[in-house]
């Protein structure tokens, strides 16, 4: 493992004892790096290894929904640790008091966590490396380039990240090892925690789960393997078609962790090297994937003001400052937007797919969100209402993608200026005939149309 991908956070250094790798963004048991190198360091002193994920008291937006789907994820990776001799640890509660509690009781002496580029879980980070004794060490498993190699600053734009990854990514796409019985645990506990019982000690929202998408490492790998054989071939020509079925539907299981974006890289240049004919549509997916992908870990981490006004550019700002006091054909409310109560159909239809499916079409996403830029108040508004209804209702809320592409269709982040409107200022603009052109809106707006809104919230 190439030695970038760890980074110390603190000054402390690594001693012979037990080892602990805080499971917190990437909750799977294969192919992570984090786990990789905690194995690596537990090895080396042939001392015992624990695996521990701390789920908060209170977490932004969270509900019954996403927690059902991390769980039963999580769950999965509890079983595969424990199955090669790991120790595998649940605890609610705040993670500053019970980690160091944790490390405490098992005479812990090495620290390990995976990178996260968001402002909680990097408090969190920041006061642990503060207050722990032990070393502390922090492994970009997310990213195939750890963030802070790829770049030291916020980048501009994907043309300005995508040759730094290009030129890097080769050298990271070192092999994954094998998870293998470790050796040097001895009275490695069998029980599993139970999903419901967990829900019911939590403060959670009721939203209602999602049945169609199986959570877990197994049912990722299955799903890339099922997008390889029969979709990514119509990938580049039919994927800003929202009536075809042409996505990789991964970014749930991305977003949690269950796969790595390394692994999906692998097999889809393998399956490249296979079809070479698909070169250019697995090329275009792979883009997405990591340049698009690591841009938005990229913008979170460098740009503290990732999820509000004050961290779009400076000629963004400019233009919705000047048009603020224009005036808007519709104002509607955060409930009648939640509820898909709008005037448009095509919006709405976008609203309920998002409510029933936990997910929503990419080109949708875009419409939707600067439609709601046109239908409020204020940019501060459409931001915050945008922000909540992805992280309440998408499998794949609370992550950089989603504040990212909230931030591109509200502030232009990553974006250029574009002709001068009202409302929008120079903010790139999209509209219903714009939706029309490029496919059948009146199907799509039909077939989530016909299910009865108020038993989707």
């Amino acid at each position: 493992m190439k030695k970038e991908r760890i980074r110390k956070l603190n000054n402390k250094t690594a001693q012979k004892g037990p080892v602990l790798y805080w499971m917190d963004r990437d909750r799977r048991a294969h192919d992570n790096w984090a786990l990789v190198a905690a194995i690596n360091t537990a090895k080396e002193y042939q001392e015992s290894l624990h695996v521990l994920y701390v789920i908060p008291d209170e977490f932004l937006n969270a509900n019954t929904r996403t927690y059902t789907f991390m769980l039963d994820g999580l769950k999965e990776t509890a079983e595969t640790l424990i199955d090669r001799n790991i120790h595998f640890h649940l605890i609610l509660g705040e993670p500053t008091e019970k980690i160091p509690e944790f490390i405490k009781d098992h005479q812990i002496k090495n620290l390990f966590t995976d990178f996260t580029p968001l402002r909680l879980p990097r408090s969190w980070r920041d006061k642990l490396s503060k207050d722990l004794d032990i070393a502390f060490f922090e492994v970009d498993t997310r990213n195939i380039i750890p963030c802070w190699v790829t770049s030291e600053k916020e980048e501009y734009a994907a043309r300005t990240i995508r040759p730094k990854i290009h030129k890097l990514i080769d050298d990271y796409l070192d092999p994954l090892p094998n998870l293998m019985t470790y050796d040097y645990n001895s009275n490695v506990s069998t029980e599993i925690f139970k999903t419901q019982e967990i829900l019911e000690k939590l403060p959670l929202q009721e939203i209602p789960v999602v049945e169609s998408i199986t959570p877990g490492e197994k049912a990722a790998k299955r799903r890339l393997r099922y997008f390889l054989d029969n979709q990514v071939k119509d990938y580049d020509d039919l994927r800003n078609d929202p009536n075809e079925d042409v996505l990789s539907d991964l970014s749930p299981y991305l977003h949690y962790g269950q796969i790595s974006s390394q692994y999906i890289t692998q097999k889809a240049r393998e399956h490249k090297a296979i079809h070479p004919h698909l070169e250019n549509t697995i090329d275009a997916f792979i883009e997405e994937l990591v340049v698009r992908r690591e841009l938005t870990d990229n913008y979170c981490f460098y740009n503290p003001n990732y999820d509000n006004f004050k961290g779009f550019k400076e000629w963004a700002q400019k233009t919705l400052n000047d048009h603020r006091d224009d005036k808007r054909d519709y104002i509607y409310t955060y409930e009648q937007f939640e509820k898909a109560e709008t005037h448009d159909e095509l919006w709405n239809a976008a609203q309920i797919q998002m409510l029933r499916e936990g997910k929503m079409h990419g080109y949708m996403r875009m419409y939707w969100c600067k439609k709601i830029l046109e239908w409020t108040e204020s940019p501060e508004k459409a931001q915050e209402i945008a922000i909540k209804l992805n992280d309440t209702y998408e499998l794949d809320g609370r992550d950089p993608n989603g504040y990212v592409g909230v931030a591109w269709s509200i502030g232009g982040v990553h974006d250029r200026a574009w002709t001068e409107r009202e409302v929008y200022g120079k903010i790139r603009y999209m509209n219903y005939n714009g939706a029309k052109r490029k496919f059948d809106v009146k199907a799509y707006s039909e077939k989530y149309g016909k299910y009865e809104k108020q038993k989707l919230i």
